[in-house]
């Protein structure tokens, strides 16, 4: 007489395969929250430099002296640069 293997719901293979559709699932919403909690940051960053930037344009501005006001004025555009090369790199690996 030969004995019957009972399958439920299709046997372990289909089990298999549900458990890993689920952890594919889990895995996709892990990295899209990670992106954009990473794209949350990067705006965070850049509208911090870029409040750093309006600051020294106004250190530039309120200084009576030529040289500290050049100065000011040039670190701001440098700190501008720095901000959209730094975030326009982060934004580009985060897509």
């Amino acid at each position: 007489m030969a004995t019957q293997t009972k399958t439920r719901n299709g046997g372990p293979a289909q089990d298999f395969e549900a458990t890993a559709d689920r952890l594919r699932d889990l895995n996709e919403r892990i990295i899209e929250s990670s992106r954009k909690a990473g794209q949350s940051y990067v705006d965070a960053y850049e509208k911090t430099l870029n409040s750093i930037a309006e600051f020294q344009d106004r250190i530039g501005k309120a200084s009576q002296v030529e040289w500290i006001s050049t100065l000011a004025h040039a670190q701001a555009d440098f700190t501008r640069n720095w901000a959209e090369a730094y975030t326009g790199a982060a934004r580009n690996v985060l897509k």
